[in-house]
């Protein structure tokens, strides 16, 4: 058995809810835009148990909203006054507690292939500022990882293969503020990544790539992200 846990700070442009907040109709400025420290990631409990062909795992974690987040008061037509987020927001200005089991199968024992997949289910609190709590979400990520050398002593090796992530809301959203409670989002994805590993400082530097093929109420696009690490 493993005990592990670990930090993840993360960083955002405000862009992304800018365009959000137009897609909705909120009447808000979409043409702001802003980069900064966003929501804070912590994994204090991480469960792992492994053999020479299966990895197991079980987490509990939290985004604790430290990301720059104000709400704005906007006059609408017909509507009158309504209380929103601002498109300069980088946080979401809420926690979300998450409960993580995932899975790896090794068809070799040197576990140069892995097969994975890890199911999360995510609570959300209430938003500040405002009357509306986020439904409840459950996802699923996927993928396959294949190692191959990149020298002969094997220090350095290429890690590539495909994966993707499904996201279905389970719960209504709640709260006077929330719009269209019973429409629950969704969206699904698939794409890849590809990394390098330095073994004897077990570090790597991955790049992965997803395209979302199909949404609803939600927004669609590709997503593409940059993953440094190394293990003390």
């Amino acid at each position: 058995m493993k005990l592990g846990a670990y930090i993840a700070p993360s960083f955002a442009n405000s862009n992304i809810d800018a365009e959000i907040s137009s897609l909705e109709g909120r009447g808000v400025n979409a043409s702001s835009s802003s980069f900064g420290v966003g929501d804070l990631f912590v994994q204090p409990i991480w469960l792992g148990y492994t053999t020479n062909h299966w990895d197991f795992s079980l987490a509990y974690a939290f985004y604790a909203p430290v990301g720059r987040y104000n709400t704005v008061t906007v006059k609408l037509p017909i509507v009158g006054p309504v209380t929103t987020t601002s498109p300069d927001n980088i946080g979401e200005g809420f926690w979300t507690h998450q409960i993580q089991g995932a899975t790896a199968w090794y068809p070799w024992a040197d576990q140069r292939m892995a097969v994975t997949a890890a199911l999360t289910y995510e609570i959300n609190s209430s938003k500040e500022g405002i009357d509306m709590t986020p439904g409840q979400h459950l996802t699923l990520n996927w993928g396959i990882s294949q190692y191959l050398p990149l020298t002969k002593d094997q220090k350095f090796l290429v890690e590539i293969g495909p994966a993707g992530y499904d996201d279905w809301q389970v719960t209504d959203d709640s709260g006077s503020a929330a719009t269209n409670p019973t429409v629950h989002q969704q969206v699904h994805a698939a794409g890849g990544q590809v990394g390098l590993v330095y073994v004897p400082w077990s570090a790597a530097l991955e790049f992965h790539a997803f395209d979302e093929f199909s949404a609803t109420a939600h927004l669609q696009g590709q997503a593409y992200g940059i993953t440094a690490y190394i293990k003390f």
